[in-house]
């Protein structure tokens, strides 16, 4: 081998070793944050991070410092992770040890990594799949530095590093599946050391990750020791060529031992029975006489050795005096700066025509994708054949091609999770989870990895997605195809929620949703789509000109009262389909000018200062949402309200919502019984007003 990659093999190797050891020896100070470290899984960390160039992409696991060392990074810069520092590069202290993100102008891009076993797989695919759609349409990827070099001009590739344990993780089936369907220019790189924590493979694999891989035809795999520094650098060096010319998909499985505790709070002694015969595995001595037998003496072996050891023991002094975050530094990058801040563009185009709900978003999505090559849209059934089961999606795909509107196959958490690859790639991904009821198996990138990336990361990986989601009641759609679901997502931090009540506001905030650099859930009522369901005409509207965009976190106070001090006032809160029987029901009850009715267009932000400023004028509020009322959303609000606006109150905030049952039922008597209505509410503003 040549001496020079053997020599920097070695180098790395001994470094992360010596990192290792020097964590232990200093457990009492270095384990106040849980750490995990590479001991063992050296050799083919270092062959895999000595070849992979800046246009490349990687998702290293939490395993993975020898890796990172081998990308570049300083032991310096590792060890202010390992401390929780201000200056950890990855991210500022808020997240443990060798869970990197980075986006170094010379090493390969990283997007956030979390801790949540296997989870990388669907966002790491994603870049593979946001690498195929750029060289198809022949666009740049904006984040990355194009230059002159010969290495700049090999094409890209994306590399998912993972635990062997993770592989029987489902998620990981959906990345393999699509990676394997869509030939996508992917590693997977699965380190098999034989544990989980304390199951071993015996337990809980019924197959290793290359024999599992054979089932996806189009992912190849093979099988290495690595522990072996030549043999791993060696076979990975062939398949990343072919990677690079091929454009394909790969997964090396690499025999490794665990030679240090799972964790620095899980040890080793606790319960492993193998111990001996992992160390005889060791890839130190390994790499160590392969430096011997190409001409390396024991003296340059002790002096590179030496040096190592003097540079750590530096390090770590130097990040032990390093400063901690301030407490300020709690509130920064929970979001990126979104450039729309302000209602702008025609809403009412003089001469425009009258358009229902469904078409005002899918003429948006049109304009969006005719303007800017990088949005593309996909999901479940919204490719060519159908358009979505709404029809949301109609033409698109006629207009732009199957590569950029296409069906996926039944994978929610494909679908949200590769948004996190697709965004990191420059690409901005509008997806669809087809109802509401189906998007929990989507929830875990969403919660995990989609809200987490820009805070985490310390604001360099804003993940700049928009996940359209059917929801609510309508036409007996039943208990698996009616279901709100808002006070779930509500609570996921780090996530714009719209729900519009009406097609002029959902086409203005699918454009804002569009330019804001954050993740945007939509929710988009099916009983207001057309106007079919009485007492629904207002969500048809005309349709705003392609300029127009809508802020998130501005409310629309529809209905406007005065203060009135001889009759009682109210105001009702509400949002989606509740903005149309709240309009209804003050109408009928003849009290237009007594209920003071707010659309909140969004969940969040949240406007607050409308609501509490309509409330204190009011004195009286009800919250009306489609939601079972308990633990919900609304309720939560009615709580925000009472507390803020107490001394002016004439009454209890009151809420309706659905009924707290499990679901809603398909017979129709029971789904009105079930769900709130005009007349419902009219008998709640009633009982409000002669509080």
């Amino acid at each position: 081998m040549n001496k020079d990659i053997l020599k920097k093999g070695f180098t790395n190797l001994v470094t992360a070793k010596t990192m290792a050891e020097l964590y232990e020896a200093n457990f009492k100070v270095v384990s106040k944050y849980v750490h995990a470290t590479s001991r063992g899984h050296e050799a083919i960390q270092t062959a895999l991070g000595m070849q992979l160039l800046p246009q490349d992409y990687a998702f290293p696991y939490y395993r993975d410092d020898a890796m990172l060392l081998a990308f570049g990074m300083t032991p310096y810069d590792l060890m202010l992770q390992v401390l929780a520092k201000k200056d950890d590069p990855f991210s500022g202290g808020r997240t443990y040890y060798s869970h990197p993100s980075l986006k170094d102008a010379d090493k390969p891009k990283i997007p956030h990594q979390s801790s949540a076993t296997g989870m990388q797989a669907i966002p790491a695919t994603g870049v593979a799949m946001g690498m195929q759609y750029l060289e198809k349409q022949g666009l740049q990827n904006s984040h990355v530095v194009q230059n002159d070099s010969e290495e700049s001009q090999l094409n890209p590739i994306t590399v998912c590093s993972l635990g062997d344990a993770s592989v029987t993780e489902g998620e990981i089936a959906e990345a393999f599946q699509m990676a394997a369907l869509k030939q996508m220019p992917i590693l997977y790189l699965v380190q098999d050391n034989g544990w989980d924590i304390s199951a071993n493979e015996a337990e809980t694999r019924a197959q290793n990750a290359a024999e599992y891989a054979k089932g996806f035809h189009g992912l190849e795999a093979i099988s290495i020791d690595g522990a072996n520094f030549i043999e791993s650098y060696e076979a990975l060096e062939k398949v990343i060529k072919t990677i690079r010319e091929e454009r394909r998909p790969f997964l090396v499985h690499a025999k490794v031992p665990l030679l240090n505790h799972h964790t620095s709070g899980v040890r080793m002694e606790w319960y492993r029975d193998d111990l001996e015969e992992a160390k005889s595995r060791d890839p130190y001595p390994v790499l160590k006489q392969q430096m011997l037998d190409n001409g390396f003496t024991q003296k340059d072996i002790e002096e590179i050795e030496t040096e190592i050891k003097i540079e750590v023991e530096k390090s770590y002094q130097k990040a032990l005096k390093a400063e901690n975050p301030t407490p300020e530094d709690l509130f920064t990058h929970d979001f990126a700066p979104t450039p729309i801040t302000e209602e702008k563009g025609e809403r009412s185009p003089e001469g425009a025509e009258k358009v229902v709900m469904v078409d005002c978003a899918l003429f948006a999505v049109e304009e969006l994708m005719r303007k800017h090559p990088e949005c593309l849209l996909y999901g479940q059934d919204v490719g060519g054949r159908l358009g979505g089961v709404f029809r949301e999606a109609a033409t698109l795909a006629q207009k732009f091609g199957d590569d950029r509107v296409f069906n996926t196959p039944i994978q929610e958490a494909f679908i949200v999770g590769s948004t996190v690859g697709m965004s990191a790639a420059g690409l901005k991904p509008i997806v669809e989870v087809q109802f509401a009821d189906y998007i929990w198996p989507g929830l875990n990138q969403l919660f995990t990895e989609v809200s987490r990336s820009c805070y985490l990361s310390n604001g360099k990986w804003p993940v700049s997605m928009i996940l359209r989601v059917p929801i609510g009641a309508y036409g007996s759609g039943g208990p698996y195809h009616s279901s709100s679901v808002e006070s779930v997502v509500t609570n996921i931090r780090g996530v714009k929620i719209a729900y519009p009540s009406n097609g002029a506001d959902l086409k203005g905030l699918m454009k804002a949703a569009y330019h804001d650099p954050n993740p945007v859930v939509i929710f988009e009522h099916k009983g207001l789509y057309w106007s079919k369901v009485t007492g629904t005409q207002g969500a048809t509207s005309v349709e705003p000109a392609e300029d127009y965009v809508l802020p998130f976190g501005k409310a629309w106070v529809l209905q406007e009262i005065w203060k009135q001090d001889d009759v009682e006032t109210c105001t009702i809160v509400t949002y989606g389909m509740g903005v149309h029987w709240a309009m209804n029901a003050s109408e009928e009850l003849g009290l237009k000018d007594q209920i003071e009715v707010i659309d909140l267009r969004t969940l969040y932000p949240l406007d607050e200062a409308t609501i509490m400023k309509s409330v204190k004028k009011t004195g009286k509020c009800l919250v009306v949402t489609e939601e079972p009322s308990n633990n919900s959303f609304a309720r939560a609000l009615s709580g925000k309200i009472q507390e803020e606006c107490f001394k002016y109150l004439d009454a209890p905030v009151m809420t309706i919502g659905s009924e707290n049952m499990p679901a809603i039922p398909l017979n129709s008597t029971l789904e009105q019984t079930m769900i709130p209505s005009t007349e419902k509410v009219k008998a709640k503003i009633e009982v409000l007003l002669k509080y």
